[in-house]
């Protein structure tokens, strides 16, 4: 793993790695909220449009809403960074070997 310069600082493959990862993740929430809310606006267009009276496009927009706070939670709260101690532990709960490459 060779550090290299990233505006300064002094960065490892792993961590730039996990960098990417957290971008990915937090682009893919902004994705997730914009379709949010574009689905919700036109659900309540089709209520304003359709007969207004009870509002039902709160029941979408709660349900989708507790699922996008799941999400937005999971990434700002989520595990800042997956250890080895971490990764060793889901290997050995999928039963795998320890040298994969005693299989070959």
């Amino acid at each position: 793993m060779d550090p290299s310069r990233s505006k300064g600082f002094i960065v490892t493959d792993d961590q730039r790695q996990w960098a990417i990862t957290r971008i990915k993740a937090k682009q893919e929430l902004r994705s997730h909220l914009v379709i949010y809310l574009a689905v919700n606006a036109l659900l309540v267009a089709i209520w304003a449009v359709s007969s207004g009276g009870y509002f039902w496009p709160i029941w979408p927009i709660f349900g989708w809403g507790i699922g996008l706070a799941a999400h937005a939670a999971s990434v700002m709260f989520g595990p800042a960074q997956i250890t080895e101690e971490q990764i060793n532990r889901e290997l050995e709960g999928r039963g795998a070997d320890r040298a994969p490459s005693a299989r070959l």
